[in-house]
């Protein structure tokens, strides 16, 4: 087993944010080449198990992954929802999705914006029906990004009105409704091409300590891990792992929203961003592990 670890976000470095698909092809191979070497890698996402399910998972079996999760030490987890849901991907693709019903809305928050969606914004982006611990409401990717962020800060009003109303304890950016209890358990959380309305116990730290507890039941822990993303959120990811005590760097493959000050080293890929930093991260390691031909790597990743 390589002395190496990986925490991926899923749109950005592994999924395009334009087709939401993996569109670089070395991407599917350098993964499934990094599994059968023994390197744990685990998906650590807001998207849903469905969408890991048929957007990331399918295409790497298309590519063998059975077979390197059938190799000595490999092993490969998701996390969804931003930890409210999880599932095990083996050699037999991706496995039966739990949820934590704990964090989930009540259903009259599902409804309520399910219908918001449709009556005033179903033209710029839809509801998402895949997702059971949260909701997400998705960009069409018909909409050009301009108009897109215009609605969404006219959605985010008002499902922030509409989610009050029903007494749900909210915060949104500075705004904070709390319920009948005084306390505040979901938020709104924007991100470029989404809203997420979550409870506030969901994030990327919790769902790499439950990729962690996944890896340590099935064999050792290397001691190096890299974790990718292109939101400061997925900077969690990289704070737990640096609170286990082991080594760990953070790549981020969207740094124009920009670098957060860690203990820890921070990492961008030249110019490159999203899924372009994300395939040449995978395979400047695809080389310094020895995996394919080729000279070693050049720069830091």
């Amino acid at each position: 087993m390589h002395n190496l670890g990986l925490l991926f976000d899923v749109d950005g470095p592994i999924a395009s944010p334009v087709t939401r698909t993996i569109a670089i092809r070395s991407i599917v191979t350098d993964l499934v080449a990094m599994t059968a070497a023994g390197v744990p890698i685990a998906f650590i996402t807001g998207r849903s198990g469905d969408f890991i399910r048929n957007q990331v998972v399918a295409p790497l079996c298309d590519a063998g992954l059975g077979d390197a999760l059938a190799s000595h030490g490999a092993r490969m987890f998701g996390v969804f929802e931003k930890g409210g849901a999880w599932a095990p991907i083996t050699g037999d693709g991706m496995g039966e999705v739990a949820v934590d019903a704990s964090v989930a809305l009540p259903e009259a928050a599902v409804d309520g914006i399910r219908q918001l969606v449709g009556d005033r914004f179903a033209d710029t982006m839809f509801y998402d029906e895949t997702k059971r611990a949260m909701i997400s409401v998705e960009q069409r990717t018909d909409v050009d990004t301009e108009t897109y962020t215009e609605a969404q800060d006219r959605f985010q009003d008002a499902a922030f009105g509409l989610l009050t109303g029903l007494g749900l304890g909210l915060r949104y950016g500075d705004r904070v409704a709390p319920d009948a209890d005084g306390a505040v358990p979901f938020r709104i959380d924007p991100t470029i091409i989404s809203t997420d309305i979550e409870s506030v116990l969901l994030d990327k730290d919790r769902g790499a300590q439950r990729a962690f507890d996944y890896f340590a039941e099935r064999g050792p822990l290397p001691h190096r891990w890299r974790s990718v993303g292109d939101s400061r959120s997925d900077y969690k990811m990289a704070d737990f792992v640096h609170s286990t005590g082991r080594e760990v760097a953070h790549v981020d493959v969207r740094p124009a929203d920009g670098l957060l000050d860690r203990p820890y080293e921070v990492i961008t890929i030249g110019d490159a961003v999203h899924d372009t930093a994300g395939a040449e991260f995978l395979a400047h390691w695809r080389r310094e592990l020895g995996l394919d031909e080729g000279d070693e790597g050049d720069g830091e990743a």
